[in-house]
């Protein structure tokens, strides 16, 4: 089980491993070995997510997900296979928990009266100021 809050776990067997060949640095190796990892993770039909998280997780990784709802993720950064397995299982984690996360719902608030008396009284002294600044009168 990989574990993601306390309220959700991932069954590993929902997870698909997709190993393709990498580009990039590996000297003779990259021709040869296949080191990056394709994650796939169907999030319509997993029983493992909530549906509030479900929903959230579509919209936040939509680039990521295709016509079927499976969310695929590309981790090439790394030489070894099993280092580009764990970044693709960390990145997936951080995206699951980032759609848990509710967001504070905001409380409308006015300002004081003396807020607004604040204010006026700051404007004031602005317009006096620029009134300052115009020509001086003419003398006709």
């Amino acid at each position: 089980m990989l574990r993601i809050t306390t309220n959700i776990a991932l069954d590993e067997n929902e997870l698909t491993f997709k190993f393709i060949r990498a580009s990039g640095p590996g000297g003779q190796n990259v021709n040869k070995v296949a080191t990056a990892v394709q994650l796939r993770f169907d999030v319509v039909h997993s029983p493992s997510l909530p549906e509030r998280v479900r929903e959230k997780l579509l919209v936040q990784a939509k680039n990521r997900i295709n016509a079927e709802g499976v969310l695929i993720i590309d981790a090439r950064q790394y030489r070894t296979q099993e280092r580009n397995r764990q970044d693709a299982v960390d990145r997936l984690v951080a995206l699951i928990q980032q759609a848990t996360v509710v967001p504070k719902r905001r409380i409308k608030t006015k300002p004081s009266k003396a807020a607004k008396q604040r204010t006026l009284e700051q404007k004031k002294r602005r317009g006096a100021v620029k009134k300052t600044r115009g020509r001086p009168p003419s003398e006709d």
